[in-house]
């Protein structure tokens, strides 16, 4: 059996723990956020707003930063996300029953908007194929690539579901640099509970105190206090993630020297 290596962890020119692994966040860390799921949110919701006019109901535009937590700009088109929304941190079955509801509001009844939800889905997720809008985050794949010389086991701990996160890394050529992708669902519980994080130190064979969490929400690290991780890394700007132990703007602060010295 291979030795686990351990890496000492610096912040700050402070050693903070030491770590045999890092688990990552996918969307809005590893990959940009609005960039896929600003293209997911414009198809479903248009869609979803023609097949209102086709009943002869709507949404009002205003209604729209409420539905999933997003911005949207003058025509509509999805902008930004607040990380604190049922689009950053919920699961995929929570997004879904959130528009569902909508429909409900606008004068569906639960079943049809339950089976348009579905159909504006599936459509999306046809058009996400085809254009593939995966792109990764300023100087994440050069960090992978140190932490992968430097021995360090590295995982992927997301909302959304497995298979559809291999894809999306597979997408960005980013796959081959990670051992293990944990999806919500692998588990009975997702963010902000430990379950996900737990998995992955099980299937690493690592202790979490071991680990290095990094993600874009607060949600993310909560996932990784209730598991006891070592430490906890927010990817934002200054302020928006209350419970990292340390907020970087872009992994090239990592690259300057802050892992693995």
């Amino acid at each position: 059996m291979q030795e686990n290596k351990v890496h000492e962890i610096y912040v700050d020119d402070r050693l903070q723990t030491q770590a045999q692994a890092i688990l990552f966040d996918k969307d809005g860390t590893l990959l940009d956020f609005t960039g896929m799921w600003g293209f997911w949110t414009d198809c479903v919701l248009n869609d979803f707003r023609e097949q209102l006019v086709i009943r002869g109901l709507e949404m009002d535009d205003a209604d729209l930063p409420k539905i999933w937590g997003t911005f949207h700009d003058e025509q509509g088109r999805m902008n930004g996300y607040d990380v604190r929304g049922p689009l950053a941190m919920g699961t995929m079955d929570e997004v879904y029953a959130v528009l569902t509801w909508h429909g409900y509001r606008a004068g569906l009844s639960w079943a049809e908007a339950k089976m348009i939800v579905r159909a504006c889905l599936a459509q999306a997720e046809e058009a996400m194929e085809v254009h593939r809008p995966a792109y990764p985050l300023p100087g994440v794949r050069e960090f992978l690539g140190q932490s992968r010389s430097q021995g360090l086991k590295l995982g992927v701990v997301t909302a959304d579901e497995t298979a559809s996160a291999v894809k999306h890394l597979q997408w960005m050529g980013l796959d081959d640099y990670f051992d293990i992708v944990i999806g919500t669902d692998l588990v009975d519980r997702g963010k902000p509970f430990p379950d996900m994080l737990l998995l992955a130190c099980e299937r690493l064979s690592v202790q979490a105190q071991q680990v290095m969490v990094i993600g874009d929400t607060d949600g993310d690290m909560e996932m990784a206090r209730a598991a006891g991780a070592g430490y906890k890394i927010g990817i934002g700007e200054p302020g928006k993630i209350q419970l990292a132990d340390r907020t970087i703007q872009t992994f090239h602060e990592l690259l300057s020297g802050g892992v693995g010295r």
